[in-house]
């Protein structure tokens, strides 16, 4: 292992990513942890308190990295339809090149473990929702959506198929690529005018 705490850490939640990619869905312990790093597990709580907190330094990976990109599209790309593919790109895209943080996206891997997690998991997802519905209002205003737009409802839909395809991922042991006929399914949502209604949200 590194020899520095903030590279031994890193290197701690590096081999757990690690395992998690192992299709099998093995049970992670920290007894596992420490043998594949090849040291004892009160080395590991040298620098996490328990393994929730492991699984904590995950979580702060995929928010740092996804709500990073997320907004640097919203920053760049003044078209609100745009702006739409390009998030649901990159969460599909996120999970494909990180497959060990998909199990963590879709929560498998916290069942047993602090139930805190799953709710930050939870409210992860209820962010991207938002991000999705902004860009959706965007494209009303804007008249790149035709009718009246029910954001909320479309958003919470778009969120639907993406977690959808995240946990086929998982589920397919990690086979069933997300970003497989993505653009062809792009052009399909977007032909479906995307919510247009009757009633405003």
């Amino acid at each position: 292992m590194a020899t520095k705490p903030g590279e031994r850490k890193l290197a701690i939640l590096h081999m757990l990513a690690q395992m998690l990619e192992n299709p099998k869905a093995e049970k992670i312990t920290t007894a596992a942890l420490a043998a594949r790093l090849d040291v004892s597990e009160a080395a590991l709580y040298r620098h996490f308190a328990s393994k929730a907190q492991m699984y904590e330094g995950l979580i702060e990976f995929i928010e740092q990295t996804l709500f990073g990109l997320v907004n640097r599209i919203a920053a760049e790309e003044s078209s609100g339809l745009k702006q739409l593919e390009e998030i649901i790109g990159v969460m599909l895209g996120f999970a494909q090149k990180n497959p060990g943080m998909t199990r963590v996206l879709i929560g498998d891997v916290l069942v047993n473990e602090d139930e805190r997690l799953q709710a930050r998991i939870n409210q992860l997802h209820d962010r991207l929702e938002a991000l999705l519905r902004q860009a959706l209002r965007i494209a009303a205003s804007s008249g790149e959506l035709p009718g009246a737009q029910d954001a909320a409802s479309t958003a919470n839909l778009l969120i639907a198929f993406v977690t959808g395809r995240w946990h086929q991922f998982a589920k397919s042991g990690f086979t069933r690529q997300p970003t497989e006929q993505w653009p062809s399914q792009w052009k399909t949502i977007s032909s479906l005018r995307l919510g247009s209604t009757t009633e405003t949200s």
